[in-house]
């Protein structure tokens, strides 16, 4: 059953003319309005958002429209961020788009640099990011509206966390038009008022920002370098092919079809990847038998309810990449077999069905905010026997033999998915326990810094949330 809900507001046609004369809805019933009215009270200067912006057509831009073409690696391109992407945590995993058309003059301002404010602009409308310092130089797609401060004018990552309030986002989407495929553009908030809290409390709400992203950044830096010194350490050999789906033909003796006939479970990376985890340095074991349980929940019916004190916290498999939850939605207490689905601090999960260039079979290590969230059944848990364990095997399928280990599981055309009991049949380098714990150590402390990064971006627009409220009620 679907609920639709109808909102209706009384509208003055002097509002209209603030609005370009529109008769949609969104701009009226966005909250904008009544966003515009408390701003106009505050006893405090008020900047357009024009006016502290500067560099590529006055600092506020998306990008024109453009055929993309892929590569395969960074010798022939640049990462390339969308809208969606843009939101994760990890930014390891994306695409390389042509450095020939990257840098031609038609798309080069569309390189990311530390300090701008990202916004979704189109489908989705108002998800903000703060470009930190490991965005220098990824690509984005048209649907990126870039916010580029002037510093002189206001601290970038002030600009970001209003625009990122409860005050910035109603105002961001009320400039919002289409019905099927919503999108905004630049001049519809160019004249957004921005207010001006003090030299002070901009600098110190811009700090916070800052360091949460250097944080974040360093922690992702960590990480690679993690499972990248693992794969050094446990002397795996190197792999021609890293794709699963690459074409070609391979020639399988009987006895080694292991009652799979899929293309995937049989390809060369696939072959490649689980010779050189037999001859690795330390030997390996079957994940069932490094792991307490191995399990993916069943599909359930989701019964939402808005009252947080009836339901636990929904995370779908997609929104689980991200480095916060954007979209807080409560599934009913009452949900059968509800404590499977959720999750616990040390475990290890994967998206377990989608496209295998897309999220499938990327690992996420349970810590932070993903701890005690009601959890898709399109993810798969792996639950350790300790965080330690947990944490070492995070790192291990971070790299690309734990990836085509998982992939190469996967069973269907149009949506790929894995199933039990090939999942628990997946071999894993195993050394001693001290030695996966000094692995482990630098993934948890990692984690903690990512947390600590969200702790400190929340504070930020929190802090400033409340300064505009107490101005407000003067």
């Amino acid at each position: 059953m679907v609920s639709l809900v109808m909102k209706i507001n009384t509208v003055r046609s002097s509002w209209f003319e603030g609005y370009g004369y529109r008769l949609d809805c969104q701009p009226y019933l966005s909250g904008a309005l009544e966003t515009k009215t408390i701003l106009e009270t505050l006893p405090v200067p008020k900047h357009t958002l024009r006016t502290v912006t500067a560099g590529y057509d006055g600092g506020i831009y998306n990008g024109p429209k453009f055929r993309r073409t892929y590569v395969d690696g960074p010798e022939y391109g640049v990462p390339f961020a969308g809208s969606s992407s843009m939101l994760y945590s990890d930014l390891s995993n994306l695409p390389y788009l042509s450095k020939e058309i990257a840098y031609s003059k038609k798309l080069s301002h569309l390189e990311l640099k530390p300090g701008m404010t990202l916004i979704s602009c189109s489908g989705t409308i108002g998800k903000t990011v703060y470009s930190r310092p490991e965005m220098d130089g990824i690509w984005s797609s048209q649907h990126i509206m870039k916010v580029v401060p002037d510093p002189d004018k206001v601290p970038p990552g002030y600009l970001y966390a209003y625009l990122s309030s409860k005050f910035g986002v109603p105002l961001l989407v009320s400039g919002t038009y289409g019905s099927i495929i919503q999108s905004i553009e630049p001049e519809h908030i160019a004249a957004l008022p921005v207010p001006r809290l003090g030299r002070e409390f901009e600098e110190h709400i811009d700090s916070l920002v800052k360091e949460a992203g250097r944080l974040r950044s360093e922690a992702n830096e960590e990480l690679r370098g993690t499972s990248s010194n693992l794969v050094e350490f446990l002397q795996l050999s190197p792999l021609k092919s890293e794709n699963v789906s690459d074409c070609g033909w391979e020639s399988v003796r009987a006895k080694s079809l292991q009652y799979r006939l899929d293309a995937h479970f049989h390809s060369k990376a696939a072959i490649e990847a689980e010779t050189a985890i037999r001859n690795g340095r330390y030997g390996y074991k079957q994940l069932s038998n490094v792991s307490q349980r191995l399990f993916k929940p069943p599909i359930f019916k989701r019964l939402f309810v808005e009252d947080p004190s009836f339901g636990t916290q929904f995370i779908s498999g997609n929104d689980a990449y991200k480095f916060r939850s954007d979209d807080i939605r409560y599934v009913s207490k009452m949900t059968p077999r509800h404590d499977e689905f959720i999750l616990h601090r040390g475990w290890v999960v994967f998206q377990a069905a989608g496209q295998i260039y897309g999220l499938f079979g990327r690992p996420l290590y349970v810590r932070g905010w993903l701890e005690e969230l009601f959890c898709a059944d399109d993810v798969y848990r792996i639950v350790p026997r300790t965080e330690e364990d947990g944490a070492f095997l995070y790192a291990y399928f971070r790299t690309a033999y734990g990836r085509i280990s998982f992939q190469r599981q996967s069973a269907g055309d149009s949506i790929p998915r894995v199933w039990d009991p090939q999942v628990s049949q997946i071999i894993v380098p195993w050394p001693d326990r001290d030695l996966r714990y000094q692995f482990a150590a630098r993934v948890i402390k990692a984690h903690e810094a990512i947390e600590e990064a969200r702790q400190k971006e929340d504070q930020a627009i929190a802090n400033l949330e409340a300064v505009i409220d107490n101005l407000g009620k003067k």
